[in-house]
């Protein structure tokens, strides 16, 4: 039986000097294994090589808020800007190549920020959070923040039509926060606040549902078919009313396979600790299989002054298999 372990590589990104992160929302790697970086700083897109050496950056004075990054075969690379309410699409070279979605143009879904909960299912697109592509280059979007639902684009980017509304029951979402296709096209979705991780036929079609996991930020599926999953944990993220307890479960890296089954947890109690996560946002693995998590700080009220505001963003990881 193989077991496969990582090991944290400390200090691994080599930033210009005086540039920060400020917070990275999420990591994705392109086929030549270069690590792009989609953050909340000055530079909004950073990219690395494989040893953390900085390549490039774009993206400057485009994104609002920066939330979901997905590369698929052909590197062509698909951004989801939170507060725009816009899928962005990009090739390696930081050239805008077509936009989802109107920007600052939410659509209706009875949602108000800090005010009213999402009411009821709307269109494309209210808080966008992430984006991926079936094997026909088909788009599916988790449309999570200001609405409730996964929407569908064809292989021509044409929008085809949704699913889901607000709710705890099957095919219902508490922020659809990330989403993955599978190697059947089956399309699973994290449905971060009621911490499950939904599972779809291609047409919307409700199958099963995983809750083996605490309220699931990011999803990956690697070549040999494993679920990575980023857990946000029931610290981060929480408004500053609610009390937290010792034993409350705190953020994790989780390795599931295809049937649900956890093959592997990493990620220990205190935050701050390299290796260790606070708010992981982001995941992703690249060809050898190493690991990328990114993490966010401050975004809404995460941090509460748990862990200072210079706590790691971006960690990579060595996977190491074991016989």
């Amino acid at each position: 039986m193989i077991k496969i372990d990582y090991e944290v590589i400390e200090n691994w990104e080599k930033l210009p000097e005086g540039w920060k992160f400020v917070e990275v929302a999420g990591v994705a790697t392109d086929s030549r294994d270069r690590v792009y970086a989609f953050n909340r700083g000055e530079h909004p897109m950073i990219v690395f090589d494989s040893d953390g050496n900085f390549l490039d950056s774009w993206g400057e004075g485009i994104f609002t808020n920066p939330h979901g990054i997905f590369i698929g075969p052909d590197d062509t690379i698909y951004l989801a800007d939170n507060f725009d309410h816009t899928i962005r699409i990009f090739n390696t070279d930081g050239q805008l190549l077509k936009t989802l979605g109107e920007p600052h143009k939410p659509a209706y879904t009875g949602f108000k920020p800090g005010e009213s909960p999402v009411q009821f299912g709307g269109g494309p697109f209210n808080r966008v959070t992430n984006a991926c592509l079936s094997s026909k280059k088909e788009l599916f979007v988790a449309d999570g923040y200001g609405n409730a639902r996964v929407h569908k684009f064809n292989s021509q980017l044409e929008y085809e039509f949704s699913w889901g509304e607000p709710g705890t029951g099957p095919g219902e979402f508490r922020l659809p926060h990330a989403i993955v296709l599978d190697p059947d096209d089956r399309v699973l979705v994290a449905d971060r606040e009621n911490s499950r991780i939904q599972v779809f036929d291609s047409s919307g079609k409700f199958l099963m549902e995983w809750s083996n996991v605490v309220r699931p930020d990011d999803l990956f599926i690697d070549a040999a078919g494993i679920l990575f999953v980023a857990e946000l944990g029931e610290i981060a993220g929480r408004s500053p009313d609610v009390e937290i307890l010792p034993h409350m479960p705190h953020a994790r890296v989780s390795l599931l396979d295809l049937d649900g089954n956890i093959i592997h947890q990493f990620g220990g109690s205190d935050p701050v600790k390299p290796g260790n996560f606070f708010a992981p946002h982001g995941i992703w693995a690249d060809s050898k299989g190493d690991l990328y998590v990114a993490e966010v700080i401050y975004s809404g009220g995460a941090n509460r002054g748990l862990v200072p505001l210079d706590c790691h963003s971006l960690q990579k990881f060595k996977r190491i298999t074991h016989e």
